[in-house]
This record gives structure tokens, C-alpha cells and sequence, in this order.
């Protein structure tokens, strides 16, 4: 029988080769216990989709039992109304939350500074009440500065400070939360600068920094094209200055994640960039004398732009204003910016090329009337964690949610190409943005760090939020299946 029997034939490797199987995204999320990059844009339109207004808060606060001027102005122009006269001097002109998301800093052009608590809005937007007016008492600062506001900034490193300031001011205040009092803790102010004349000129703050590893240093961008950097522990004027060789105006700065590098937007369209390590800027800080350095680079916004093929083909590309810059929460190395006009865009600080463009329609196609409203600085934000930018339109009631994610497959890539068959075998959704209509005219937008939750100050100096909707579990068991189903 021994001859009918195969002969077993010694394994060559032990351990056998594994079969290659696909792995299942979902269940490698559950494994990992976070979202990857990839699957989180691989969501991105769900996402988008699930956002919506959810609730919405007029500026009927008071102070010491009077309306607020805000208050006034927004009830003279009949902001309760369907249809309120035009907004030229009002509106909400900054927003920021702190660190953890737990307080919200806002800024009207009238000069009202109110500082709310994230919970009590949110609370309040996903309740079942149909009354959607701010409980005042829960507000922790709320104040008249009896002057115009342009800008909002929490100390990063001190999370009880919060500063403000405007372009026609030269001073920049900065207010305890912990103190309610009209009156700021620290004013620090600009140096006096005089012409060939012997005249005086006037310089306004425009945007402030605070580094995250020091609680001393502040920096402030001015009217006259300089990054004024104080040392609150030397004086209350500047210490170092930061210029850009060139009178044109600031209108935005941002620090890196290392507080090495600052960026600064101008208002003729460049981007300029200084390093803040070494040499005689580290020097600065331990001089009692102002010293002046010039950028370590600068970029032409619409140089760049017309190196982009495709867009150069299609519309005429010039110097425009630069309403703000930021760096992405989740990308480093991707910096946003919001031009005049509407566009958006990403410059990528690594190789400095702009990656992603966003050019919606100009204004004047749906509105023949339409003129540009130049008091607004529109502030747009980048959410959290999905590398998608939140800007208000320029011309309609709402704002864009753009996905401009750090790859080709991002409709906004200047590489993006949208290949429909591969998309279809791979049975993968067509990425795209969204508009998100609301119901008035946005102005600055705030993303919550934690949760993404936006809130957009309006021309109306209302706050809009902006979130997905809550829904119980019990309103889900009683839908039918089919509605279930189209959910």
C-alpha cells in the first residue's frame, strides 16, 4: 500500500505568506480608535452635508439696565424686522474662541466686547424652545469700549486675557475676564512717528498675535505696513519692529504652531514672512532699544496665481486685498488665505505655491446693483481636524464650507482632476464643496477646537450657529423605516 501513498514534501518556509485581504476602513477606524486623515475626507461630504443653522442670536444685550450702542443702532435700523435698512457702521467684526472652547470673544464695530459661554448658546440653539434670546446673565464680560473694534485675540498663554483693538486706534487693550470693569488691565500703545514735515502720523492697529510659550510678548500689525512687537515686561511701547519696507497696511497676522515664524497679509496683495530666531531679532528682546528688521521673504499673491494655468485661462489676475490669513489646525503647512473679491485659496509654506483655489462667481452676475461693502473684513475659519475652510460669501446670506484637503482628490487642487469612471469602479462619491445658506449676511466665522461647531457674526451683529442638528433616539424609533432609510 506504501506505493500508492503521495510522499509528504517538507514545507520550504514556516511561517507561510498571509493571503492579502482589503482591509475594511471601518472596522480599521474601530480598531485604531481615531480617524485617519484619508477616511475622515473620505467623509468630508457628509459631513458638510450635516451642517446647518441651528439657532441664532440677536444683539439685544444691555449694560447696567440701559441697551447697549449696539443694541440701540441694531433696533433704530430695524434689525428685528424681515427686511432691515443697510448696515454701514455695525456688525460684528471679530470672533475667536479660547483654547478649550470653553468662552467665545465678540467684537462690534460700535465697540461692544462681550465674552459668552459656548454651553449655555449651544444649550440654548438645540433646546425646544422657540426662543432663541441670549440669556444675559450668563454672559462673563460684557462692555462698551465707546470706540471701534476690528480685532479680538485670546492670550494663549494666559487664557483670562483677552485683547482688543482697531485700526483707528493706536493703542491695544488688554482686558482681565476675571475683573468686570470697563477698564482694561494694560494698554500698550504704538510709538509716536512724525513725517519730513514735523507732522504726526496716524497709525491703527489691524490684527494681534499672542505666542503660545510666552505670556509677554505680543505682536501687533499697524496702518503703516509694521509688525509692532512689544515686551510687556520692559515697557508698554514697542520693543521690536518688523517691517515690511513699504507704507501699505497690514490686514492680517499669523503665527506658526513654534511661534519661529510669522506671517503678515498686506493690503496690496503680498504675503510676507520673518523669522524670528536668531540674529537680531533674538537680539531685540533683551534691548531696551527698538530695532527694525525687514522680512526674510515676501510673495506676490497674484504672481503665484498666474502661474496656475487654468485659472490664468480663464479670468484676468491682478493685485487684490488680502482680507485674512490662517494656518490649518490639522496641516501646518497649509496656509489659508480670504481675498477681497471672494476668493479663497491655500498657500503651501513648504515649497510657496498656492495648491487650492476657490473662485466663486463674482457678485455683480446675480446683482446688478451690487457694490462691495470695503468696511468689512471678511474672517473666515478652518475647522478643527477636516481641513475644510468656512468663509462668508461676499455677495449672498451665507457662507462656503471649502474642502481643501492636501491632495489632488480636493476639488480645489490646481491638480484636481475628475476622473468619473475610476471614481464609479471605485464606488466613491464625487468630492465638492458646499454654499450653506443662512439667514443673514456673514462677516467672521468661528470654529469651536473641540467639536467644529461654528458660530458667524452678521452685518446684523447677530450670532449664527452653526452645527449639525441634534436628534433623539426615540424621535429615530418612532420614524418610519423609509424615512429612516432617506436619512
Amino acid at each position: 500500500m506504501e506505493k500508492y501513498t503521495v510522499p509528504l514534501t517538507p514545507s520550504t518556509t514556516q511561517n507561510p505568506k498571509p493571503i492579502p485581504r482589503k482591509q475594511w476602513k471601518r472596522s480599521l477606524t474601530e480598531l485604531n480608535g481615531k480617524f485617519v486623515p484619508k477616511y475622515r475626507h473620505h467623509l468630508s461630504d457628509l459631513f458638510m452635508q450635516s451642517f446647518s443653522q441651528i439657532g441664532a442670536f440677536a444683539h439685544s444685550y444691555h449694560i447696567g439696565g440701559v441697551p447697549c450702542e449696539t443694541h440701540v443702532s441694531w433696533f433704530v435700523n430695524g434689525g428685528y424686522t424681515e427686511n432691515p435698512c443697510p448696515f454701514r457702521k455695525q456688525g460684528v467684526s471679530a470672533l475667536e474662541f479660547d483654547a478649550k472652547g470653553i468662552y467665545l470673544a465678540s467684537a462690534t464695530k460700535l465697540g461692544c466686547l462681550t465674552v459668552h459661554d459656548f454651553e449655555t448658546l449651544y444649550c440654548q440653539a438645540n433646546g425646544e424652545s422657540t426662543c432663541l434670546k441670549e440669556d444675559e446673565t450668563k454672559h462673563l464680560l460684557h462692555i462698551s469700549t465707546r470706540c471701534q473694534i476690528d480685532v479680538v485675540r485670546w492670550n494663549l498663554s494666559n487664557q483670562d486675557e483677552v485683547a482688543c483693538t482697531s485700526t483707528r486706534s493706536s493703542e491695544l487693550r488688554i482686558f482681565d475676564i476675571g475683573y468686570i470693569s470697563s477698564e482694561p488691565v494694560e494698554v500698550l500703545r504704538l510709538r509716536p512717528t512724525v513725517n519730513v514735515h514735523g507732522q504726526g502720523v496716524h497709525k491703527g492697529l489691524s490684527d494681534v498675535a499672542f505666542t503660545s510659550n510666552d505670556d509677554s510678548r505680543v505682536l501687533a500689525s499697524d496702518t503703516q505696513g509694521v509688525i509692532n512687537v512689544w515686551d510687556r515686561r520692559i515697557s508698554d511701547l514697542p520693543c521690536l519692529e518688523l517691517s515690511t519696507n513699504s507704507n501699505c497696511a497690514l490686514n492680517s497676522i499669523q503665527l506658526n504652531a513654534e511661534n519661529q515664524i510669522i506671517f503678515g497679509a498686506s493690503k496690496n496683495g503680498t504675503i510676507y514672512m520673518w523669522d524670528l530666531r536668531g540674529g537680531r531679532s533674538a537680539a531685540a528682546f533683551q534691548s531696551h532699544k527698538e530695532v527694525c528688521n525687514s522680512p526674510l521673504t515676501s510673495m506676490k499673491l497674484a504672481s503665484m496665481l498666474e502661474k496656475i494655468g487654468s485659472l490664468k485661462a480663464q479670468s484676468n489676475i491682478y493685485s487684490k486685498e488680502i482680507h485674512a490669513i490662517d494656518i490649518n489646525p490639522s496641516c501646518p503647512y497649509q496656509l489659508g488665505f480670504h481675498l477681497d473679491d471672494g476668493w479663497s485659496g491655500v498657500l503651501d509654506i513648504n515649497n510657496f505655491k498656492v495648491t487650492h483655489i476657490h473662485c466663486p462667481p463674482p457678485p455683480w452676475l446675480d446683482d446688478s446693483s451690487y457694490s462691495s461693502d470695503i468696511s468689512y473684513l471678511r474672517k473666515p475659519s478652518w475647522l478643527p481636524t477636516s481641513s475644510i475652510y468656512m468663509v462668508g460669501s461676499s455677495s449672498n446670506n451665507g457662507v462656503h464650507l471649502l474642502d481643501f484637503y492636501p491632495d489632488p482628490s480636493s476639488p480645489c487642487h490646481v491638480d484636481y482632476v475628475d476622473d468619473i469612471e475610476g471614481r464609479t469602479s471605485k464606488n466613491m462619491q464625487r468630492k465638492q464643496n458646499r454654499f450653506l445658506p443662512l439667514s443673514e449676511s456673514v462677516t467672521a466665522c468661528a470654529a469651536h477646537p473641540l467639536n467644529g461647531t461654528t458660530i458667524a457674526g452678521t452685518k446684523q451683529s447677530s450670532l449664527l450657529m452653526i452645527s449639525q442638528r441634534r436628534q433623539s433616539c426615540q424621535e429615530e424609533d418612532d420614524c418610519p423605516p423609509s424615512s429612516k432609510q432617506d436619512s
